[in-house]
């Protein structure tokens, strides 16, 4: 896919995940993409490997089970109207053969506050969460926090990035070999204070990993230009949960969930930011192949 349809493909991504409330239409969005519905279409199902309405269908209900979660002072009517969804009685139906539960059922057990959800199949075959596979141990949680991270609230500043967008954790490593590709003529790895960092999209909580989109990035300290699939973010500052861990690759998604686990313990909000990392090392550098990083949660 040529470098300048990755770029519309992108700009189209960051928009729904703004715009999830407002109208999607493919006409609509054919339009800031500057070319024809079909052509769209088309570039979007190879970029995504989704058709457009699959995307936005998708991407609608796993924000509904985000606020289910996490905004326990919203009724379930006012989520599905607040999310594109025309009535309850569509969005129940659509929520539960995405996550085989309906709205009521999946808040009241409440997978997303300790753990991420299990996936078995349903009777299409079609992989769908179960509770009871991941109940989650919080004393193990816990201890695995106070053993391995060091946490603290503090403000972040506003961070500028040069990304390169992933879809599935399959062959993130290359994306993040490309953008460093990028990086080095342009003098960044000179840099004294260079860092790479990934953002979150999606959650793996609620997204299976093949469809969960991150960028990789890169951290900026002064304008640069950018072209094709290389794009600039902003990450306005705000209160953030800093967990920094040192710890090897295998255990990013365990020391995830007890950050998590940590945020709910103690009272914190997630804020409408995605969570993101920042990395200070190259693990494979490390003498135990570790990573040094800073886990971030937006905290309201």
């Amino acid at each position: 896919m040529k470098d300048r349809y990755i770029k519309r493909i992108n700009e189209i991504l960051t928009y729904i995940d703004d715009n999830l409330n407002q109208d999607l239409s493919l006409g609509k969005l054919s339009v800031l993409a500057h070319c024809s519905p079909f052509h769209l279409h088309r570039l979007f199902k190879a970029y995504t490997n989704e058709t457009f309405n699959q995307y936005i269908t998708r991407k609608r209900i796993e924000k509904t089970a985000s606020v289910l979660v996490h905004k326990t002072d919203s009724t379930i009517g006012e989520i599905a109207m607040d999310h594109g969804f025309n009535s309850n009685s569509s969005f129940t139906r659509t929520f539960k053969k995405t996550y085989g539960v309906s709205p009521s059922e999946f808040r009241k057990s409440s997978p997303g506050r300790y753990s991420k959800i299990g996936k078995i199949e349903n009777k299409n075959g079609q992989i769908r969460p179960s509770f009871e596979d991941y109940i989650c141990n919080l004393g193990n949680h816990k201890n695995w926090i106070e053993m391995n991270a060091k946490i603290e609230i503090r403000e972040t500043p506003r961070l500028e990035l040069a990304y390169l967008t992933q879809i599935g954790v399959d062959g993130l490593h290359h994306a993040f070999e490309k953008l460093l590709k990028w990086a080095k003529p342009k003098g960044l790895l000179e840099n004294p204070d260079f860092k790479m960092a990934r953002v979150y999209h999606d959650s793996f909580k609620i997204t299976l990993p093949e469809k969960v989109r991150m960028s990789a990035c890169v951290l900026l300290d002064g304008p640069i230009e950018t072209s094709g699939e290389i794009g600039l973010m902003v990450l306005e500052k705000g209160k953030c949960i800093v967990g920094h861990f040192e710890i090897e690759p295998m255990d990013f998604e365990r020391s995830w969930t007890a950050l998590f686990v940590w945020m709910n313990e103690n009272g914190f909000k997630k804020a409408e930011a995605n969570p993101f990392e920042i990395f200070h090392n190259d693990f494979r550098e490390h003498p135990q192949n570790k990573a040094v990083v800073d886990f971030h949660i937006p905290v309201l």
